[in-house]
């Protein structure tokens, strides 16, 4: 076998191993993409609701929904100035059922719809001072991609016609006296507060089924499928539950007491809006009619407070209670109340403060709601935006943006594989109406179908799962098509041929083996001695080859070799064989090990002995007392023998450049090897070692291809299986919450490239182990 790592040293040596982590960007990160696999569902009726029927395509009037659409986010992507948002508009949670009238006898006239969305929102937002007026249809989306709609219901007061305008009566209004959301469509809501304008599905005011999803202060009633604001006390700051169109975040109801101390507790924010009853100083209009404005509609609607009689609006009755218009609310600011001590948000319904997603602050938006989650004046936002409104929806990207997250139909899949005791259990996301494929691989480059798993289809929009009697090293799910449905504001995003690869981690098997073992690593001055290691387990004695090669990198191009090194044969405290320039006679053994042929009279080094079970080190150094570049290889050169190499390790310098660490290890035989591969630096502390490396990264490679990466063991994913195994093998245990790194893999036969580097371009002593777990 031919020795395969250099090919790949040169590309390696001038590379930069840098890790970097992304700040945190709410604007990007808040949105809800975990239930947009499945399609979008409703409730037609109480009854459906409380049996949990609910159907995936629905018509009602001039509007429906003939193919089933996917739920909530489908796409997010950003540029410097905007974050783009693709939805279909439905909420993620089952929607409806929703009625005209209270006693839920009258349907509403009206489904929802896919809206086809394509909004953006700036990713700076500014505080103009002169305030910009909401208007009708979305001022911004919630994080699960549904509209958002300001206090207001489109329709106003007619004086001269003594009514409200409607859809019904054709009248417009006078825009004076503006109706209220909440107070005249909320028999309108569904159990998630939501309605729709013709198929424009929206909320207006606190959203309870996306604050239950978020995990927010409600609860949910599965049998009659209602949500409530829970009983119990807060225990955490709301969560984002919207964007508006000025790039402000709407928080749920509860924020900090202290504006800006997130150790003052918990508490529900107060609206700065109260009813002109006649206390807290406003006006009562039960008592005057409604003949002014309040101070803060006045301003809005640039008109005088006091209003001529041909735009009063109707005295306070059973059918135009206070509360019925806008303007029946006035704000405590204007009347001699300060914000922070009499109230919490301004009358743009914000406040600056600290919160979880900004912890040097923020201006946000809350919603605003009584102790039972019954929506209070201004719900959301006030009659203006607080910030420049300059988002808004559009019909294309026209500028380069960078994708964020892609969801709904476009999810990426991810797949685990489980060895479940002579079988493998796949298990991957899912898309509601995706047909899969599955395919197996011995090393992840050529892949073959699996029999029986090329037309798997989903149900559900959650979790798929298939079993087979096919053992192998790696998995590939593939999305291969999916059920008719509504592509409207797709985007062009299918997730057809989206794919995912698990390895199986089932084990070591067949006559799979460690067959060599080799680290590039550098020697002399600064970077000390190498050590590198093996131990061997079996009966009989097994013919080793071991080799410490300097002058002959030379030939495959790497600089800066070590010009005359020197090995030696340890084992205990005993020599059992040392070597400076290797000899003619072992060039036979060389190539039955399949190792790359030495320059003639080179001054690398060799050792050829026939060795046992036991621990073994080959110390190298400089004959001359220089330094550079060596490679340290062990070769097991008897296949028949029943002895076999179950540990590897070196511990050596790691540098920066040319000078990481680079061990490289190749299987021999059938089946698959099961390895354990530890890059240690901090560990080494507890050994009394100084100069350690502090933070290594491990990254394996399979030729150029990353298969694995780790930069902290303990958190990994497979953190605990880690520790059990590393008990299991024998070596010695990692601190939890270490920097040492770590990876368990199960890899076919082969040849495998390790590279060893100091995070952030640190260096130090490490030590890089390989272990073969059964």
């Amino acid at each position: 076998m031919k020795f395969p790592f250099l090919s790949i040293f040169a590309a390696l040596a001038g590379a930069a191993f840098v890790s970097t982590a992304a700040a945190a960007e709410p604007q990007l990160e808040s949105w809800q993409t975990a239930n947009t696999r499945r399609y979008a569902r409703i409730y037609e009726t109480d009854a459906a609701r409380l049996a949990g029927t609910s159907v995936t395509t629905w018509t009602r009037g001039t509007t429906s929904q003939t193919t089933p659409s996917y739920a909530g986010v489908i796409q997010v992507s950003y540029s410097a100035n905007w974050v783009y948002l693709r939805s279909s508009g439905l909420g993620t949670h089952v929607m409806g059922p929703w009625y005209g009238n209270a006693a839920h006898t009258q349907p509403f006239p009206s489904y929802p719809a896919n809206a086809g969305v394509l909004y953006r929102i700036p990713r700076v937002p500014t505080i103009p001072t002169t305030k910009t007026l909401t208007g009708l249809a979305a001022i911004g989306y919630f994080v699960d991609g549904v509209a958002a709609f300001d206090n207001r219901d489109a329709f106003s007061y007619s004086t001269a016609s003594n009514a409200d305008a409607s859809p019904v009566n054709g009248l417009r209004g006078d825009g004076v006296w503006n109706r209220e959301a909440y107070h005249n469509e909320g028999q309108t809501f569904d159990p998630a507060f939501a309605h729709q304008a013709q198929t424009n599905h929206h909320y207006h005011a606190n959203a309870p089924a996306v604050r239950y999803q978020l995990g927010d202060h409600v609860d949910f009633n599965p049998s009659t499928k209602i949500y409530t604001e829970s009983t119990g006390p807060v225990t955490a700051h709301s969560p984002i539950v919207a964007w508006l169109q000025d790039g402000l975040p709407v928080y749920g109801p509860y924020g900090y007491s202290s504006p800006m101390d997130a150790k003052s507790g918990l508490r529900r924010m107060i609206s700065g809006y109260v009813k002109r009853d006649g206390t807290n100083g406003t006006t009562n209009l039960a008592t005057t009619g409604r003949t002014t404005l309040p101070a803060w509609a006045a301003r809005t609607q640039n008109r005088s407070a006091t209003l001529p009689a041909t735009v009063y609006g109707p005295a306070v009755s059973t059918a135009y209670a206070l509360g019925h218009f806008i303007e029946d609310y006035d704000y405590l600011g204007d009347l001699g109340k300060v914000q922070g001590t009499d109230f919490d948000l301004n009358e743009n319904n914000v406040r600056f403060c600290v919160t979880p997603e900004f912890p040097a602050g923020t201006w946000a938006y809350f919603l605003t709601i009584e102790a039972d989650g019954t929506p209070r004046y201004p719900n959301m936002v006030g009659r203006a935006y607080f910030g420049a409104a300059t988002g808004g929806i559009v019909n294309a990207i026209n500028e380069t943006v960078t994708e964020f997250v892609r969801a709904s139909q476009a999810s990426a899949i991810s797949v685990s594989a489980t060895n479940a005791g002579g079988a493998v259990a796949l298990t991957w996301s899912s898309v509601e109406g995706a047909t899969y494929k599955i395919e197996t691989s011995p090393d992840a480059t050529t892949w073959s179908a699996l029999t029986g798993a090329t037309a798997i289809t989903s149900s559900g929009g959650d979790m798929t799962s298939f079993s087979t009697a096919t053992i192998a090293s790696n998995y590939r799910v593939t999305l291969t098509a999916l059920a008719t449905y509504d592509t409207r504001g797709a985007g062009g995003l299918s997730g057809v041929g989206n794919s995912a690869i698990a390895n199986a981690a089932v084990g070591s098997s067949g006559t799979a083996r460690l067959v060599n073992i080799a680290t590039r690593a550098a020697l002399g001055g600064a970077a000390g001695t190498p050590i590198p290691g093996f131990v061997l387990s079996g009966t009989g004695t097994k013919q080793m080859l071991v080799r410490a090669v300097g002058p002959t990198l030379g030939n495959f191009g790497v600089s800066g070799v070590l010009a005359d090194p020197r090995l030696s044969l340890v084992s205990g405290g005993t020599t059992l064989a040392t070597n400076d320039n290797w000899l003619a006679g072992d060039a036979a053994a060389m190539v039955a090990a399949g190792a790359f042929a030495l320059t003639a009279a080179s001054k690398d080094a060799a050792l050829v002995a026939a060795l046992g079970a036991g621990s073994y080190s080959a110390p190298v150094s400089a004959t001359d007392g220089g330094s550079g570049i060596a490679l340290l290889e062990v070769y097991d050169a008897a296949s028949s023998s029943a002895v076999k190499v179950v540990n590897a390790s070196t511990r050596a310098f790691v540098g920066t450049g040319d000078s990481v660490l680079i061990p490289g290890f190749v299987i021999g035989g059938t089946g698959a090897l099961r390895l354990l591969v530890r890059a240690i630096g901090p560990g080494l502390a507890n050994f009394n070692l100084s100069g350690v490396l502090a933070d290594p990264t491990l990254t394996l490679y399979s030729g150029a291809t990353v298969l694995a990466t780790n930069d902290n063991w303990s958190s990994a994913a497979n953190a605990t299986e880690i520790a059990a195994t590393a008990a299991a093998v024998g070596a010695f245990a990692l601190t939890s919450g270490s920097k040492d790194a770590a990876l368990l893999v199960t890899l076919p036969p082969g040849a495998y490239t390790a590279v060893v580097s100091g995070v952030a371009n640190s260096t130090g002593t490490a030590l890089v182990e390989l272990y073969t777990v059964p």
